[in-house]
């Protein structure tokens, strides 16, 4: 076997789904030298979901892999024919006995642990500067809708279906303000930038964003429960939502500032950003005010969806009555918490149909800067006790972890990004937690909720600012992707 003059690198595993886990983890091994896969075939395993053919086709068709075979013997076996350098594991092997290190003892090879690097490496750089932004890569993933049955009329079938869905959204609402300026060069003074604002223009961001995105997307009604200041951003708000079509009940805080974020863009670029918000809690009273409201309109919801920026709205001791009023009638909950910092706990949001962090926000909560995205995304599905998790890794797409119903085994699955051109990726986690929620609740499974969440993203991060979503928007996506 001829895979050059470097070092050999080797890695095994079923590798049902090459996920982003495992491209970090072949990414590493590819710079220590030539990486070689043993791809375990069906016999070594009670847990094969996918083909030995299948999965060894998928990891020789990565551009990483120098060679790829099947280990239809054991990988002890394989290891003393191949003999490779160096052979890379996942960090959450370290601690634990591994086959390899007596076989490699014998000739002088070594293993090497590692999580991946969570930054792009010099290689992505380059291959991100030299990726075509060509609007016609925007499609759905053929090969994720084959593996779970997907088809274009299915998905049109679901979308269809959510005029019979009613939602109610609870969170912090933030206003979004574009700043358009104009360049004016470097100042004669220091080495700073000048430029001067031409045009502004605002939008509905947060919990009120989710919630317009369910009511463009055709929702029977959307109701919003958020906290808003006594001032002009705030009236902005309340008109917009009232525009939307959202039935908003908002409590006004003359103690805090309505959550206001300013954008200042020049020539498709975010040159800075200014926030002027409030962490606090909310009061004792508005806790109050916002359950006794909850309550009353409980009974009519079908979805119930946590969009939590950590700002005051939701503090953790209102979690816990708002989870029994819905769980009494049988809602489905979703929820994504954003982390500010190192503030953030996403599994805070305990016994959830889906949470949607982010890899950072996952690490945050779960104090985990080691373990592979399969192991942290496991680890934190148990943690809050969620039934699916899908952790958003940006242009690298959307990791699924769930459990299949039947067996209990843990499943997971990747998404690629969709959108290969985006224009504008600020709020793409919002609208893929509105329509993957509404799907859940029109009757699709995980799989169905991830594929048209991510379709979703796609079409929103194709636009400038958060603007809602519509049924319209993503049935044209589905019919342009069927040509």
């Amino acid at each position: 076997m001829e895979v050059g003059s470097r070092k050999k690198i080797f890695i095994s595993g079923l590798f049902h789904v090459l996920h982003p886990g495992h491209q970090r983890l072949f990414e590493f091994a590819a710079d220590l030298g030539d990486l070689v896969v043993g791809v375990l075939g069906d016999a070594l395993s009670n847990d094969v979901e996918v083909s030995e053919d299948l999965r060894l086709a998928e990891v020789k068709a990565n551009p990483l892999v120098s060679h790829a075979f099947l280990v239809k013997d054991s990988v002890s076996t394989s290891l003393r024919e191949i003999r490779p350098d160096i052979v890379v594991k996942g960090k959450e092997f370290e601690d634990q006995i591994n086959i390899e290190t007596p076989i490699l003892n014998e000739y002088g090879g070594m293993i090497v642990f590692s999580s991946g690097e969570a930054l792009y490496s010099t290689r992505e750089y380059i291959r991100t500067e030299l990726r075509s932004q060509d609007l016609s890569q925007i499609k759905t993933p053929r090969s994720f809708m084959d593996r779970h049955k997907i088809t274009n009329e299915r998905l049109n079938e679901l979308v269809d279906s959510f005029a019979g869905v009613t939602v109610c959204v609870i969170g912090d609402l933030i206003v979004d303000e574009y700043i358009s300026c104009e360049p004016l060069g470097l100042s004669g003074e220091d080495p700073t930038i000048v430029v001067t604002p031409v045009d502004s223009e605002h939008f509905i961001g947060g919990a009120g964003i989710v919630a317009a995105h369910a009511s463009g997307l055709g929702a029977k009604k959307t109701y919003l429960f958020t906290v808003l200041g006594d001032d002009e951003v705030g009236e902005f708000a309340s008109v917009k939502l009232s525009e939307y079509g959202i039935l908003a009940f908002p409590l006004l805080d003359p103690s805090r500032p309505t959550t206001h974020k300013q954008r200042f863009r020049s020539r498709g670029k975010s040159l800075l950003r200014v926030s002027r918000l409030t962490q606090n809690p909310i009061s004792a009273d508005l806790q109050i005010q916002m359950l006794k409201r909850i309550a009353e309109i409980a009974s009519d919801v079908d979805v119930l969806i946590f969009s939590d920026f950590n700002y005051g709205c939701l503090p953790t001791k209102l979690l816990e009555p708002i989870g029994k009023v819905f769980c009494q009638n049988s809602v489905k909950m979703c929820a994504d918490s954003q982390s500010s910092s190192q503030i953030g706990n996403i599994s805070r949001f305990a016994g959830m149909d889906l949470i949607t962090p982010t890899e950072r926000e996952a690490r945050i909560s779960m104090q985990d800067a080691d373990s592979g995205l399969h192991v942290l995304a496991v680890s934190l599905k148990k943690k809050s006790r969620a039934k699916s998790v899908f952790l958003k890794q940006g242009e690298q797409g959307l990791l699924v972890q769930t459990d299949n119903q039947a067996t209990g085994a843990s499943m997971t699955d990747q998404i690629g990004a969709l959108n290969g051109s985006p224009i504008d990726v600020a709020g793409a986690g919002d609208c893929l937690l509105a329509t993957a929620s509404l799907a859940l609740a029109a009757g699709g499974n995980i799989w169905e909720a991830a594929l048209l969440g991510s379709i979703g993203a796609a079409v929103q991060v194709g636009q400038v600012g958060n603007r809602p979503i519509t049924t319209r928007g993503l049935k044209n996506f589905l019919t342009l992707d069927k040509k």
